[in-house]
C-alpha cells in the first residue's frame, strides 16, 4: 500500500515541477508591459567572465513601457549595453551616463499572435510532461507484484484524476497568459 502512495507522491511531484517549469517559461514570453524578467537572459562580461545582468546591476520598471538598468559599478555601463545588444531581444538601450534606459515598444498584432502561439507551444510541452508522469506512474503500478488488481485500478483512477486536474490547471494558466498577451 505504501508503494502505491510513493508512486502517487512521485507522480504529483513530477506534475508540480511541470507546472513550475511552464510558469517560468511563460514569464520569459513578453506580454504588453515591461518587466525585469525580459532581461533575464542577458549575460554581461564582468572582468572576463560571463555573468547574469541581475548580478551586476539593479533592473527596475518605473512604468509599463520603460526598463532601467542601474549598474553597481559605473564602468560596467558599456558592457551592460553590449550584453543587451548581444542578447538580441530587439531592444535599443540608451545610456545617460548613470543608468541604461530601455523603451519597450508596444507589440504589433502580428507579434501578439506569434507570442500567443509560443505560449501555446510551452503549454503543450507541459501537458506532455504531465502525461509522461502519468504513464510512468501507471507503469510502476502495473509492475507492483504484491498488490491486488482492485488496488492497482484504484491507483490508476487516482492518477487519472490527478492528471486531469493538472491539465485543467495548465489550461487556466495559458488562458491568463493569452489574455495578457492579447490585451493592447
Amino acid at each position: 500500500m505504501e508503494d502505491i502512495q510513493f508512486i502517487l507522491d512521485s507522480a504529483k511531484e513530477s506534475m508540480d515541477s511541470a507546472i513550475k517549469h511552464l510558469e517560468k517559461q511563460l514569464v520569459n514570453i513578453r506580454a504588453g508591459k515591461a518587466s525585469p524578467a525580459m532581461l533575464g537572459s542577458v549575460m554581461v562580461d564582468y572582468y572576463g567572465s560571463q555573468t547574469p545582468l541581475s548580478q551586476v546591476a539593479n533592473v527596475n520598471t518605473p512604468d509599463g513601457r520603460t526598463i532601467t538598468v542601474q549598474p553597481w559599478e559605473k564602468n560596467m555601463l558599456q558592457e551592460i549595453e553590449r550584453g543587451i545588444m548581444h542578447a538580441n531581444l530587439g531592444f535599443n538601450p540608451m545610456n545617460n551616463g548613470d543608468t541604461i534606459i530601455i523603451n519597450v515598444p508596444p507589440l504589433t498584432e502580428e507579434r501578439r499572435i506569434n507570442l500567443a502561439k509560443q505560449a501555446k507551444a510551452e503549454t503543450e510541452d507541459a501537458k506532455v510532461s504531465i502525461r509522461s508522469a502519468r504513464k510512468d506512474a501507471n507503469t510502476d503500478i502495473k509492475n507492483l507484484e504484491d498488490t491486488s488488481e482492485d488496488l492497482q485500478k484504484n491507483a490508476e483512477t487516482d492518477i487519472q484524476k490527478m492528471t486531469d486536474k493538472y491539465v485543467m490547471k495548465i489550461d487556466s494558466i495559458f488562458e491568463v497568459k493569452e489574455k495578457e498577451i492579447m490585451t493592447v
